[in-house]
């Protein structure tokens, strides 16, 4: 029976990998770890309500064939660093040590383009230093996606984020070349390379940035 974890199933690319999972015909059971619970049913879903600052709320249910990491915020919804840090950083690591743990062979990590433990950049840096941290532990195999700026549709309103989606419609098709990674990418891309690389099975660590994400799709 392969089972599978997801962490961060309301977001923007977590909503849609979590409708693939449930979909693969492979997968047998998809276990939702949640902060409430979302408005879906499904055989093969198990919705978990947990709290991520308490470890003994869901480490149980970190036994499976892969975890999925979706989890992420923003400054407007996280103004506190603290906080962000905690969602960005410490809720992923802490996943990520105790799936290692469990012997859970695949961890897939959402993370960000830029993402480096020596930027400036707050968010940059925070990435960085969660991609940086789970490559240290052992899983059979890592995969970590670097999207660019992700399109689609949330639920809650980003004026500035439908800015930035309508000059990269314009500006998209003039990043080519060694460019080409900063074109803006859908969610569901992101999400679909996710399921194509937990089928391969693969044995390393893997690091994707955009543009080799559309690649894998």
């Amino acid at each position: 029976m392969k089972t599978v974890i997801i962490a961060g199933a309301s977001g923007l690319v977590g909503s849609h990998l979590l409708r693939l999972l449930l979909d693969e015909k492979e997968i047998d059971e998809v276990i939702a770890l949640v902060r409430k619970t979302l408005p879906i049913t499904h055989t093969k879903l198990k919705q978990k309500v947990v709290s991520f600052t308490e470890t003994g709320s869901f480490e149980g249910y970190l036994k499976g064939s892969a975890v999925f990491c979706c989890l992420g915020s923003t400054r407007k919804k996280t103004p506190d660093l603290n906080d962000y840090r905690k969602v960005d950083y410490t809720y992923p690591l802490l996943l990520a040590k105790i799936a290692s743990k469990n012997n859970v062979e695949q961890f897939h990590l959402v993370s960000a383009l830029g993402a480096d433990p020596g930027s400036v950049n707050f968010y940059s840096k925070l990435k960085g230093e969660t991609e940086r941290d789970i490559k240290l532990l052992i899983f059979k195999s890592l995969h970590i996606y670097k999207p660019s700026l992700l399109t689609g549709n949330r639920i809650e309103k980003r004026p500035m984020e439908r800015f930035a989606v309508m000059v990269m419609n314009i500006i998209n098709p003039m990043l080519r070349g060694s460019l080409k990674k900063y074109q803006s990418i859908e969610a569901e891309v992101v999400a679909r390379a996710m399921v194509k690389q937990y089928l391969k099975d693969l044995d390393g660590t893997f690091c994707y940035p955009s543009d080799k994400i559309k690649e894998l799709v």
